[in-house]
C-alpha cells in the first residue's frame, strides 16, 4: 500500500531492501515516521511511530481517531475550484494561522497534494512555504487513508525527537530509522521538512544511539546516503547493504539521477 501523503524520501520503492533486513520483533519503533511507508507495509503486532513534525503527527492522530469522518472533511478540499493558485495560497495562509486540529490536519492533506513536488517545507519562522504545484487533477487518496486508518489501530503516534524515541525503546522492539539524509554535496542538503534541521553532528548522534540500543539488545536499521561520512559514522554496524536508487526530488528533471543508498543494521 502506498502512503496517502506525497513525501520527500518516501521509502515505498525501497521496501524490498528494507523488509529483507528488518528483524522480527514485538513492536516496530520509527523515530522518523515520515509518510509511514514502512509502517504500512510491514507486519508487527504493535507500532510506535514518532516524528518531530507536529503537523504530521497531528494529522495521523486525527485520521486514527476520526477515520471516515476525517477523510470526508479532507475530500471537500479536492474539487476543480480548489485546484487554483489563489485558493491554494489562501489555504496555506490559513494553515499557518490555524489552531483547529481537525481543520489544520485536513489542510495539511490538501497542501501536500496540491503543493509543488509533494514537498513539506517550512521557513525559519516555522511557516509552511511550499508553492502551488499546478497539477491538472490532484489525486485524493481515499483508499490509502482508509487503509492507514485501519492499520493505525495497532499504532501509537508520538511527537518527540529521535533521541527520545530511541531512548524509549525496550526489549522486543525493532527500530527503523529514516532520518533526513546526509547531503551528497553542499547544495543538496534537504533538511527543512520541519522547522529544525538535521546536521552532521546529529547524524553521528543517531549512529551512536543505534550502537547503544544494540548493546541493550534492541536491533536498529538505518537508511541513508552512501557517503564517506556516513560509512564512517556507521562503522560499528554489524551489516551494511549498498544499492543504487533513483532520486525524484530535484526540481530539474534531468538531474534526477541515481544515488548510492546504504542500509546499516545494528544487531
Amino acid at each position: 500500500m502506498r502512503p496517502f501523503l506525497k513525501w520527500a524520501g518516501n521509502k515505498y520503492r525501497l521496501l524490498e531492501h528494507i523488509r529483507g533486513m528488518l528483524p522480527k520483533g514485538e513492536r516496530l519503533l520509527e523515530p522518523f515516521v515520515g509518510s509511514g511507508a514502512v509502517f504500512l507495509n510491514t507486519e508487527y503486532p504493535r507500532y510506535l511511530l514518532a516524528d518531530n513534525n507536529p503537523d504530521l503527527i497531528s494529522l495521523y492522530q486525527q485520521l486514527q481517531t476520526q477515520g471516515e469522518t476525517f477523510i470526508k472533511v479532507c475530500q471537500r478540499l479536492f474539487t476543480p475550484r480548489t485546484n487554483d493558485a489563489e485558493y491554494f495560497y489562501r489555504r496555506r495562509e490559513e494553515f499557518n494561522r490555524s489552531d483547529d486540529p481537525q481543520r489544520k490536519a485536513a489542510l495539511f492533506v490538501y497542501l501536500n497534494r496540491h503543493g509543488y513536488n509533494g514537498l513539506c517545507r517550512y521557513n525559519a519562522s516555522g511557516g509552511f512555504n511550499v508553492p502551488f504545484g499546478r497539477y491538472v487533477r490532484p489525486y485524493f487518496p481515499a483508499a490509502e487513508m482508509q487503509f492507514f486508518h485501519a492499520k493505525s489501530r495497532r499504532a501509537d503516534f508520538v511527537l518527540v525527537d529521535f533521541e527520545a524515541a530511541l531512548q524509549s525503546a525496550r526489549k522486543g522492539d525493532v527500530i527503523y530509522c529514516d532520518p533526513p539524509y546526509a547531503p551528497l554535496s553542499r547544495t543538496a542538503n534537504f533538511t527543512t521538512y520541519s522547522s529544525g534541521g538535521f546536521d552532521l553532528p546529529q547524524q553521528q548522534r543517531l549512529a551512536d544511539l543505534a550502537e547503544q540500543a544494540r548493546r541493550r539488545g534492541i536491533p536498529v536499521l538505518i537508511s541513508n546516503h552512501d557517503t564517506e561520512f556516513i560509512r564512517s559514522a556507521y562503522q560499528h554496524a554489524s551489516d551494511l547493504k549498498q544499492f543504487s536508487v533513483r532520486r525524484f526530488i530535484s526540481c530539474n528533471g534531468k538531474k534526477r539521477g541515481h544515488a548510492g543508498e546504504l542500509l546499516a543494521l545494528y544487531q
